[in-house]
């Protein structure tokens, strides 16, 4: 690509919709599926709830929602037109999967299509005043994530990885399109970097050894946490209940970056 062409497609970006009822946006990013991202999007939000923040969470993962089934909502409890509906804590949901006429309904959707209900889920729903969104992001580095970076005014990324050689690879790339679009980074979570054994209470690295902090170290950004592969998170998660999982997670994304909102910013 010349640079005449490069110039005119940077023209061509959408400009980005600013919500001042909603006043920090984290955007929680994979590389590749499987390494618990929408997991730690819901711990994000629970924790920042039992802060006594406002929060909400738009589930932008549109064919692949996991989201209201951790919070334990179903297609009935969906709010009519594009009103969230709220969990046990109050955090404010709003995700495709509540709008369907049943929950196993697939979205057999091109890509545009899906990157519109996602700037619409960000322009239309009335979240009312928020102190922290958090956007689940499908993994990958393709439409959804180009359309949430460019359309929406966000705070930064946490991106989510696993120690495989191969998560770290893809998780490289996250990083670099982050860079590409101007957005920055506001830290790394390993997640499923051990487990201990029920019997013994070994440490047992399933995964290999752990990687995140080397990675973090190596590309300048902030390592917030390594979590283990928890067997009564899963269970939380199964159940709908993934609020009542105790976690410090979202105290440490606090802690690393001293974010304030009443100072309105990062």
């Amino acid at each position: 690509m010349n640079c005449k062409a490069s110039q005119n497609q940077e023209s061509k970006r959408p400009e980005k919709i600013i919500r001042p009822d909603v006043k920090h946006v984290i955007a929680v990013m994979s590389g590749k599926g499987g390494v618990g991202k929408s997991s730690i999007t819901a711990l994000l939000a629970a924790g920042a709830s039992k802060h006594g923040y406002k929060v909400g969470i738009l589930d932008a993962d549109i064919t692949g929602p996991s989201i209201p089934k951790m919070f334990g909502l179903k297609v009935s409890d969906g709010a009519k037109g594009l009103a969230p509906t709220q969990s046990k804590l109050g955090i404010k949901i709003m995700s495709l999967n509540l709008l369907l006429m049943h929950e196993d309904d697939p979205v057999i959707w091109r890509g545009p299509l899906i990157g519109n209900t996602v700037s619409q889920f960000w322009r239309e729903v009335e979240w009312g005043e928020l102190d922290y969104l958090f956007i689940d992001l499908p993994p990958g580095t393709s439409d959804v994530p180009l359309t949430v970076m460019q359309s929406i005014s966000l705070d930064g990324l946490v991106i989510v990885s696993s120690p495989q050689d191969l998560a770290i690879m893809v998780v490289k790339k996250a990083m670099k399109m982050a860079g590409a679009m101007d957005i920055p980074i506001l830290g790394l979570v390993e997640n499923m970097s051990y487990q201990y054994c029920p019997h013994c209470q070994t440490k047992i690295e399933i995964f290999g050894k752990s990687k995140g902090a080397e990675v973090a170290s190596l590309t300048g950004i902030p390592f917030l946490a390594s979590l283990p592969l928890d067997q009564s998170l899963a269970k939380c998660c199964d159940s709908g209940s993934v609020e009542e999982y105790s976690s410090d997670l979202f105290h440490k994304l606090l802690e690393s970056h001293q974010m304030k909102t009443q100072t309105g910013g990062m």
